[in-house]
């Protein structure tokens, strides 16, 4: 086994100081005076600041209680804000918008065969605006679950019922009769809820094997490490090609594909490396079949332009515009790959998702 590199041991001593602070008061760091005081923010918090979810908050986050109806927005800034302050956590908000005013569509046919109308018996417009605290890696997270039944135990003064004003989750359980057990807190229903934010596709995304995980255990820039949602993949190498057929004959054809698989790999890498000494984020990642290099992290594949319409991320397009075909044969109509050190680039880059690892594999 070779010794750790100075760069391991250091993310090593860095990890053990960071879970060594976790289990300390968060005041208690900032008053001892070991610390520089330039770690801890002082910026006064807005006071109007409502905190709203993003999409890489999370990917799963407790759901601490819900607020509709007039006064909603103000019931949730005043318990998100009380959450960061007196608790130290990492509380947003998310609104959404119900609109019980038009007609829908019935069950059942009207005499003349018209599909029949029906109207909401209490009709009009209600606003609800959850607050969520987060952010956690899976459902069964030991920090979310920690924090589920520490949020479940709390007693915010501002669910105390002096100042709310919208309908919250503790009136409903007033309505239910669920208040009934001694003891427990107003948001003792809180649960572990996915990102509301995040596409349908993020919690069905392949997970890569163990095997797979092994094969990239000792690459220093892995695919698998990139904290984004998305990268853009402008390189691919796979073991497939043409054979010697002398060597299949002789039943060699598995060590000719082994040889093309290591190959692959060290172009990768190769490219890897060359990308990163020009300033590009490079990943490189390996698989049983090919080897890829990505460029980027990216939370999202659009953002919203001026006029509200989505659009690709500025920087997602530079990416493939500046590592997609060669400029100079595009311009005369031919459309050739870009090589960087003899290496070529695929022809056509495009975004893929960041593969994920289980829980607990690496």
């Amino acid at each position: 086994m070779k010794p750790a590199s100075p760069s391991v041991c250091s993310r090593l001593l860095l990890c053990v100081l960071c879970i060594s602070l976790a289990g300390l008061p968060s005041n208690l760091c900032a008053q001892t005076g070991w610390l520089p005081t330039s770690w801890f923010s002082q910026a006064a918090i807005d006071p109007q600041a409502m905190f709203p979810l993003a999409e890489n908050d999370g990917p799963w986050l407790v759901l601490a209680t819900t607020f509709r109806g007039e006064g909603a927005r103000d019931d949730a800034r005043a318990l998100v804000h009380e959450l960061r302050r007196a608790n130290k956590l990492k509380a947003y908000t998310h609104e959404k918008s119900f609109d019980y005013t038009g007609k829908q569509q019935g069950l059942g046919l009207k005499p003349d065969g018209s599909p029949k109308k029906m109207r909401y018996a209490n009709a009009g417009q209600v606003v609800e605006v959850a607050v969520l605290v987060g952010d956690f890696a899976s459902f069964d997270d030991s920090r979310g679950q920690k924090m589920l039944a520490k949020i479940k135990g709390l007693r915010p003064e501002s669910l105390s019922g002096a100042s709310g004003k919208s309908q919250s989750f503790a009136d409903f359980r007033k309505l239910v009769g669920l208040e009934r057990g001694a003891g427990k807190g107003p948001m003792h229903l809180a649960f572990v809820i996915p990102n509301p934010l995040l596409p349908e596709d993020f919690f069905t995304r392949q997970e890569v094997d163990k095997f797979v995980v092994e094969m990239n255990a000792d690459v220093t820039h892995c695919l698998l490490d990139c904290p984004g949602r998305y990268s853009v993949r402008v390189a691919t190498f796979t073991g497939a090609g043409t054979f010697d057929q002398k060597a299949i004959e002789k039943g060699d054809a598995g060590n000719a594909l082994a040889n093309r698989l290591v190959e692959a790999a060290e172009k990768a890498h190769r490219l890897t490396q060359l990308l990163r000494r020009s300033g590009w984020q490079a990943w490189e990642f390996h698989d049983r079949e090919s080897s890829i290099v990505c460029v980027g992290t990216f939370q999202q594949l659009a953002v919203p332009q001026a006029n509200g319409t989505p659009a690709m991320d500025p920087e997602m397009t530079r990416i493939i515009a500046k590592l997609g075909p060669d400029p100079s044969q595009l311009a005369a109509g031919n459309v050739v790959p870009q090589s960087l050190d003899g290496i070529l680039l695929d022809v056509q880059p495009k975004p893929i998702d960041v593969p994920r690892v289980p829980d607990n594999w690496r």
